[in-house]
């Protein structure tokens, strides 16, 4: 017997009489309903609430990694793994010498506390302890690094200041205890369990209760499994959790058949997120496999032609067996992957070109594909990695320019673009046509009022794709406004997190990725509420999450591993190497004894 049938066996009997309460007594399934769609918003409150309160008062913590003398007698303070040096305003260690190029050169540190020069091409060329250097070197602590004739000296900060700095770090990391949200996440679940055999009685299969009991088991065993390995902040997954419930939620009242393919979907995406936050704590690794990577997206956008099924003027699924996937929702994990950049590939103009080939070969394949909505979002992820890679706004608008009027002509040319368009804007003069389902699904979305209906008491759900594409209004009809809108401000506070954690960023490689990665996710979501309410086109995407699919669910996983990565708080990321988050022993070979250390962040800054 398998555990499947096991779990079924032990809770069949307990449902059907739970049923059979409901059923003899109708008068108690409305009570209950009454009841628990105030309980619900309470407990979306208290659990979304906690863990965004978390995530925008939290502090990645920006320390001094070492100290940098420069030939005037100052000292600068390194407080990030990468730096520029150069005469520009804008590097990280300006030396405001002629000799010296505007880009000169950069220096940065690894995990292992390791550090690395690299001479970015410059006139006046580089030397490290009066050695000419024309290619990343290593550099010990004491080296004297020469550019452009200026002479400076990398200096270790003290093992006093080292432990300052670290206690420091542990009182500014804000993470919130897990497991009062865990405890709400689960009387939720119980609770939705419940509510579902109201609403639908015996016609709602075993397996929509078990598959809640799965996910409420995993949460545990995840986050009990993470505090064993000395992890401590779990306000993205708590996040990941609750939206996955409302997942299974909407699944069990559209598709019932299907909640336990959408569990494993889950149960996959989560086994992702682990493995991508482990292949992320090493950055070298991972610079190792983007060509392969490069390969295998190509591979799958060229299957999805050559084998894909249309669905509504689209080309974007393939059938394998009894499943059917997009490769599309794949390759934006892999998109970060490739377009994230170090600080040495930001000045390589091979690397940039060749992100640039990559990127213009998925538009033209989604164009192939005639998958405007996805093609949107890739656009919109490629915008924000050029620009994070170059900062310059010349090139993106000579980018966007040429990628707008390829979006015009196929807004003009392709049929169900063009008829999705012409809707826009008017789906209310349209009820019967363009604007079939907006219309119905927004007039559903009104009915649900604040609270909802209870879940499994709409109608939304009997739509074509209105699990997916019109998710929304699912949820606004069934679940509320306020836990709508609640879900949805849970995803943007992700990406306001990405951004705040750029300042301590261990390499420009992690920032660049976890604001891609938000970026996707708010413009995706974006694409999905607003389209489904007629403020923005129809594209026909998912919302990360929520949406009722396979693949979507594994990226929407996935992408949340880029902005774990990119949470350097003390213990809070499986994605940073816990033997790394306190490197203090290479001081000890610069100075001679430990009370004979000099404290530069005693120092006034002037005299730095």
């Amino acid at each position: 017997m398998s555990i499947m049938d096991s779990f079924a066996t032990a809770g069949k009997p307990a449902m059907e009489n739970l049923s059979a309460l409901f059923q003899s007594h109708p008068a108690l399934a409305t009570y209950y309903t009454t009841v628990a769609r105030w309980i619900f918003v309470v407990l979306a409150i208290f659990i979304l609430a906690k863990s965004i309160y978390a995530l925008l008062s939290a502090k990645n913590p920006s320390e001094i990694w070492a100290y940098l003398s420069l030939p005037d007698g100052s000292v600068k303070p390194l407080s990030h793994w990468e730096n520029v040096l150069g005469r520009a305003t804008s590097a990280d260690v300006v030396i405001d010498i002629m000799t010296v190029s505007r880009n000169h050169a950069t220096l940065i540190r690894n995990e292992d506390g390791d550090w690395m020069f690299n001479d970015l091409g410059s006139k006046g060329g580089s030397m490290i302890n009066g050695r000419e250097v024309y290619k990343p070197t290593s550099v010990e602590m004491g080296d004297t690094i020469t550019i452009g004739g200026a002479e400076c000296v990398l200096i270790p900060p003290s093992l006093q200041e080292k432990r300052e700095n670290i206690e420091s770090r542990k009182r500014n990391t804000l993470i919130l205890s897990p497991w009062s949200s865990l405890i709400a996440l689960t009387i939720f679940q119980v609770m939705l369990g419940i509510q579902l055999i109201a609403s639908k009685g015996t016609d709602l299969p075993i397996s929509v209760i078990i598959s809640l009991g799965i996910l409420t088991l995993v949460m545990w065993v995840y986050c009990i499994g993470m505090k064993i390995l000395r992890r401590s902040a779990f306000e993205m997954e708590t996040i990941a959790f609750f939206l996955c419930t409302l997942n299974l939620a909407v699944v069990a009242t559209s598709a019932p058949g299907s909640v336990l393919k959408q569990l494993i979907s889950i149960l996959l995406g989560i086994a992702l997120f682990i493995v991508l936050c482990w292949y992320l704590r090493d950055l070298s690794r991972v610079l190792k496999i983007r060509k392969l990577l490069i390969l295998l997206s190509a591979a799958l956008l060229i299957i999805n032609i050559l084998f894909g099924t249309s669905s509504y003027g689209a080309v974007n699924w393939v059938r394998l067996g009894g499943y059917m996937f997009q490769p599309s929702e794949l390759v934006k994990i892999t998109f970060i992957i490739i377009g994230s950049a170090t600080l040495d590939e930001l000045y390589e103009k091979k690397n940039l070109t060749q992100f640039m080939i990559f990127s213009f070969f998925c538009f033209g394949c989604l164009a192939v594909m005639k998958d405007f909505g996805t093609a949107l979002i890739f656009f919109v992820t490629f915008l924000i990695i050029s620009f994070l890679r170059s900062g310059e706004f010349s090139k993106l608008i000579l980018v966007f320019g040429v990628c707008v009027a390829g979006g015009l002509l196929s807004i003009r040319f392709i049929p169900h673009i063009s008829s999705r368009f012409a809707t826009w804007g008017h789906a209310w003069d349209f009820p019967d046509a363009g604007g079939f389902q907006q219309v119905r699904g927004m007039s559903g979305s009104a009915s649900g009022g604040l609270l909802g209906l209870g879940a499994g008491n709409g109608w939304v759900h009997n739509l074509f794709a209105a699990d997916t594409d019109l998710v929304f209004t699912i949820l606004s009809e069934e679940w509320g406004l306020i836990i709508a809108i609640l879900a949805v401000l849970s995803i943007v506070t992700l990406g306001i997190f990405a951004v705040r954690s750029i300042k301590a960023g261990r390499s420009s490689y992690y920032t660049i990725a976890a604001c891609a990665a938000t970026s996707l996710l708010i413009f995706q979501s974006m694409l999905n509420v607003l389209g489904s309410l007629d403020i923005f086109p129809f594209t026909g995407v998912t919302l990360p999450f929520i949406s009722n699919g396979g693949t979507s669910m594994l990226t929407s996983w996935g992408l949340l591993a880029f902005l774990k990565a990119a949470d350097t708080r003390q213990g809070a990321s499986l994605a940073v190497r816990a033997d790394t988050d306190i490197p203090v022993d290479f001081a000890e070979d610069y100075y001679d004894n430990e009370n004979d250390i000099t404290d530069f962040s005693q120092l006034e800054d002037d005299d730095r």
